[in-house]
């Protein structure tokens, strides 16, 4: 039987062949808005108040280089400006993406989405793109469409009810999500439940690129994320 080699890591156990993207204590290896972005309470941390406000949405950028064939996980929480639920709050993480204004760190490509309200959490959504390629639940398959942006997606079956995956999702908690991108294969998961399945087989869906948080423009909120965990193909 092969041995499995477990490493003690910032406190928790981290398998050998996974990597974790943040140290738990500054964002060393993530660049982005400085005013936008901080550690606190031990979770990388991005926030809008009325005083400081993003013009588009922006992102935090994993300086490590692109990733193309691999399994993410993190645990995320979003709040809006009360703190009940009821307000403002979307985010989510870009994977296979590029940056197209390093200067304001704007990132385009797939995202992981999550948010404040009860909609969009789980779904794929391709950030200045060709928008939601998949809503939650549902099993698809994306084909060449008449322009590059306007791909046709077929829906082949679901993966789950919608309702009943936002019932699994914690309001103002924190949440696990992973997200498995294998060749043209993209699957996401939120505790457990998988929200989405996708098989691009577009020139257009991206094969590699770099992984992103994003802080969506819009009223103040703060989202946080910890346990950052990737693991590549090998």
């Amino acid at each position: 039987m092969k041995s499995l080699i477990v490493l003690l890591t910032l406190g928790t156990l981290a398998i050998a062949g996974e990597k974790q993207l943040f140290n738990g204590k500054d964002l060393s290896g993530w660049k982005g808005v400085p005013e936008f972005w901080s550690v606190k309470d031990g979770c990388i941390t991005g926030q809008t108040t009325n005083e400081v406000m993003v013009k588009e949405n922006t992102f935090l950028v994993w300086q490590d280089g692109e990733v193309g064939d691999f399994e993410l996980t993190f645990k995320y929480k979003i709040v809006d400006a009360t703190g009940e639920g009821k307000g403002f709050g979307n985010s989510g993480v870009q994977y296979r993406s590029k940056v197209v204004k390093p200067e304001y760190f704007v990132v385009s490509g797939y995202q992981a989405d999550f948010e404040v309200g009860k909609t969009y959490s789980g779904i794929l959504y391709e950030e200045k793109g060709r928008g939601i390629l998949a809503k939650r639940g549902e099993k698809v398959v994306i084909h060449e469409g008449d322009a590059p942006n306007k791909p046709k997606i077929e829906r082949t079956g679901e993966v789950g009810v919608s309702d009943e995956i936002q019932a699994n999702i914690k309001q103002a908690d924190w949440n696990e999500y992973r997200v498995s991108a294998k060749g043209g294969h993209l699957q996401h998961f939120i505790n457990g439940k998988q929200t989405v399945d996708v098989t691009d087989e577009t020139a257009v869906g991206a094969r590699k690129g770099v992984i992103a948080l994003q802080l969506h423009k819009g009223a103040p909120m703060t989202v946080q994320f910890k346990d950052i965990v990737l693991k590549e193909a090998e």
